[in-house]
């Protein structure tokens, strides 16, 4: 393919990422799968171009563009030698016409940005949309072999180990993990920061019933098994929980891998999550509450979720964190805690969440995360104040971003 065909196809990709972004398709990444087996005469040059030029479009535009054309426009008025390659010729798009309208560019669609935290502007919105690291989490009891996690680390050069009281490595963002001995023996999980950083908020310890209600595919509830010793000994018990069949299927394997036995797995019926759980009504040490969100802290990894959210759809996923909320405080036995975290920066999903179920739990307190022992491990502070919680943020903390607090129960 020519320069310009290429430009050409990353048009053609654009238009089917917007459209989906707009009507609740598919996801960037599967859009760019399916479009390239369409193209099979493109080569590896050819699907690497056109990539990078979409999601340089992508990142650039944070308002949804009217069409793909729009979108490269944008990228071409900054770009002269971009806009060179619009002739019309050879599978090229078409001249640029002199009434044509660019998209815009800028970090963050405007309703959104009002929505923020207020420390998230200049360089802290820019960092939402940097590409993010590799990070990975050290799972040493699962190591069956000795040296698997040495020689990982010295498989990839430059990595950096991970702020205490996280143990684990940062690696380059290209850096491919799946294959590596260390990842297929379950001594290492690929898990941001951020993420590490809520299972260590979580007070774990053996004996303890612990429910991670918004499982997904496991990685936190991984995690916190590390953290529990055994399950089924001496009354530990680990119950991971989702709506999402397909999500959950996914944990199985994983802790298998990661030689954790014993994690009670149960599939919940939205709006009856009860039904499943009453069991268990008053009797957790902790629930995770790891709520759906509008993954505002992680558009550095999905930048066209962007395009996505709407106010409509942010208000629906406020209402749901609240209902989850308040069932995980049926669930947790009288001094039990809770802990809520969402991947997003927006205040009403954080801090005006958590005052809310505050306000309306009767002797509920929230504990202080901005105090040095806030882990258990005294190793200073992480994130800021945000109301009764604190906030995580790619340009502050290196990580994803994330609202995260724990309270107790009276």
């Amino acid at each position: 393919m020519t320069p310009a065909a290429r430009v050409q196809g990353a048009i053609d990709m654009l238009d089917s990422i917007i459209i989906a972004a707009q009507d609740g398709g598919a996801a960037a990444d599967v859009i760019a799968t399916r479009f390239f087996k369409e193209r099979r005469y493109a080569g590896s040059g050819d699907r690497r171009a056109i990539r990078a030029l979409v999601w340089q479009a992508i990142r650039a535009c944070g308002e949804r563009p009217a069409n793909g054309r729009s979108a490269m426009l944008a990228l071409a008025a900054h770009d002269a030698d971009l806009a060179a390659l619009f002739t019309g010729a050879d599978h090229a798009p078409p001249r640029i016409g002199g009434k044509e309208r660019p998209a815009t560019i800028g970090a963050l669609p405007l309703w959104v940005a009002g929505e923020l935290d207020p420390r998230i502007s200049g360089p802290e919105a820019a960092a939402l949309l940097d590409r993010a690291p590799v990070d990975v989490r050290f799972n040493r009891a699962a190591s069956a072999q000795s040296g698997l996690i040495e020689a990982f680390i010295a498989d990839f050069p430059g990595a950096t180990a991970l702020r205490a009281p996280l143990d684990g490595v940062r690696l380059s963002p290209d850096a491919a993990v799946s294959d590596h001995a260390a990842h297929q023996a379950g001594a290492v999980e690929v898990q941001d920061a951020g993420s590490q950083l809520i299972a260590a908020a979580c007070p774990v310890k053996p004996g303890m019933t612990v429910i991670d209600l918004c499982a997904g595919a496991g990685g936190k509830t991984i995690a916190l098994g590390a953290m529990m010793g055994p399950i089924g000994a001496d009354h530990t018990r680990l119950i991971a929980c989702d709506t999402d069949r397909r999500r959950l299927s996914h944990l199985s394997p994983r802790a298998a891998r990661a030689g954790l036995n014993g994690i009670d797995v149960r599939l919940l019926d939205p709006t009856r999550e009860m039904d499943v759980l009453d069991d268990l009504s008053g009797k957790a040490d902790l629930v995770l509450v790891d709520a759906p969100c509008s993954g505002s802290g992680t558009w550095r990894r999905n930048p066209e979720a962007r395009w996505r959210l709407s106010p409509a759809r942010l208000y629906k996923l406020e209402s749901e964190q609240a209902r989850l909320l308040d069932i995980a405080a049926k669930l947790v036995r009288p001094g039990g805690t809770i802990v809520y975290a969402v991947c997003a920066l927006t205040v009403r999903e954080g801090a005006a969440q958590v005052s809310d179920f505050l306000t309306r739990s009767r002797g509920w307190t929230a504990d202080d995360l901005n105090q040095n022992d806030a882990f258990g491990h005294g190793t200073g502070v992480w994130g800021r104040a945000a109301g009764a919680g604190i906030v995580l943020t790619p340009h502050h903390d290196a990580t994803d971003g994330f609202f995260l607090a724990r309270m107790r129960a009276p």
